[in-house]
């Protein structure tokens, strides 16, 4: 049985995107990571999905790869293919998850509901059997159906038009995920931030051909002081991940160059980049207006008929103890009722924790911001240096002439072609006479 090798899917999108032919500093910038670590990942990959390596006269590799890889990958690997099937199965049960806790309301309200009807219907039968006993009921009446006004047809239009609007102007979820995403919200904005940040800085590099300043970095990174400014220590993680060098300037100023990332597999345009890193802000909830109007209310009556309904239980809890139904209802009533609480405490706290998030935020993306003003109108010092660092721009792009040797052929075969475009070189130029 073959064991399932380390592929990282980082690399194997960049691939993709970058067309199947790619060198290392291709893919390290596309996706942002260690240069060490893509290099073993497209030797690991090249070697179990069919790809090629092809070496150039400077010694500098392209690996080339099928476009159907990853479908070689899951037809030679069992457990790739139940990787698969185990995603797609947790994306349903996480579905599931997702869309019971609508549920959950739905059926605690239709129980508490039922319940309360019982009670009533059960205490208005003993008092009619009871008359000359005099009035013992409820002091209070109560019809649950009341508290259902929300969905009368008859509502007014202005709150229909609101309804109407929020399903056009958010996302299609359907009103059990809205449930959810009111409870808890989406997730993290920002969850793929480092990643983000690695891919900008890499973008950046590869659209500077190769050579950047510290300065020009400093708006991707969250590392950069009033301390470590001067001194530029803040770039030594970007060096450190795309192999870096520091390079002297005349006038005693550091660039920053990085080899790997000048050496491409195809001409390629220049990749869209932000100024800087830019967080997204912490939103509530991607539900509409309507749905969260609707899940507000529904946690309302939720709660109403749970004060109701233990109001009735403290009244009356012995008699209607015997009612079967009635009597399970009471026996999970707490439950019921911190479930209601919850329902609405949660996202009341979730708001008021996503404001302060969002501040926290917005400053550190004030922060590097503020950063690109000295790339807008840079000093004497920094234009010199910039100007510098395009002096030292060496981009390389191997094409077809620059390949020496390529794993898609016999080695053997390879030197014959080679000798026999050596001497077809060699007769065109004794007969033009150069």
């Amino acid at each position: 049985m073959n064991s399932l090798p380390v592929l990282n899917p980082q690399i194997m999108k960049s691939v993709e995107q970058l067309d199947y032919v790619v060198t290392v500093g291709d893919v390290a910038s596309q996706a942002g990571l260690e240069l060490n670590i893509v290099q073993q990942g497209l030797l690991t990959l090249a070697s179990e999905a069919g790809g090629h390596l092809q070496v150039a006269e400077s010694g500098d590799i392209v690996f080339q790869f099928p476009r159907n890889f990853r479908s070689a990958l899951q037809n030679k690997y069992w457990r790739l293919r139940l990787q698969a099937l185990a995603q797609k199965i947790w994306g349903f049960l996480f579905y599931l998850i997702r869309i019971s806790f609508g549920i959950i309301l739905i059926l605690s309200i239709i129980l508490m509901f039922v319940a309360i009807a019982a009670i009533l219907i059960a205490l208005n039968s003993k008092d009619g059997d009871n008359d000359s006993r005099g009035n013992n009921g409820p002091s209070f009446f109560f019809f649950p159906t009341d508290i259902f006004w929300i969905f009368d047809p008859g509502v007014s239009q202005g709150q229909a038009g609101q309804r109407a609007k929020g399903k056009t102007e958010d996302q299609d979820l359907n009103f059990l995920e809205a449930v959810f995403s009111f409870l808890f919200g989406d997730g993290n904005p920002n969850q793929d931030l480092e990643e983000r940040r690695w891919r900008d800085i890499g973008t950046l590099i590869r659209n500077a051909g190769g050579v950047i300043t510290a300065e020009q970095a400093a708006p991707y990174l969250d590392n950069v002081t009033i301390y470590n400014q001067e001194n530029e220590d803040y770039i030594l993680p970007v060096l450190a991940r795309f192999n870096g060098f520091p390079q002297v300037t005349e006038q005693g100023g550091l660039v920053y160059t990085f080899p790997e990332l000048q050496v491409s597999a195809k001409q390629r345009k220049l990749s869209s980049l932000g100024a800087y890193l830019k967080e997204k802000p912490w939103r509530f909830s991607k539900a509409s207006s309507g749905q969260i109007l609707g899940a507000v209310a529904l946690g309302s009556v939720n709660i109403v008929l749970a004060l109701v309904l233990g109001g009735l239980f403290r009244s009356y809890g012995a008699e209607v103890a015997e009612i079967g139904f009635v009597g399970f209802v009471q026996s999970i009533y707490y439950i019921l009722l911190a479930y209601g609480v919850g329902f609405l405490a949660i996202p009341l706290g979730r708001y008021f924790s996503l404001q302060w998030l969002n501040q926290r935020l917005e400053g550190r993306n004030l922060e590097r911001q503020g950063r690109v003003e000295p790339l807008l109108q840079p000093g004497p010092d920094l234009r010199h240096k910039l100007d510098y660092a395009k002096a030292l721009v060496q981009t390389k792009v191997i094409d077809g002439d620059d390949i020496a040797y390529s794993t898609e052929q016999d080695l053997l075969e390879q030197e014959v072609e080679r000798s026999a475009q050596i001497d077809h070189d060699w007769q065109k130029r004794l007969e033009s006479g150069t």
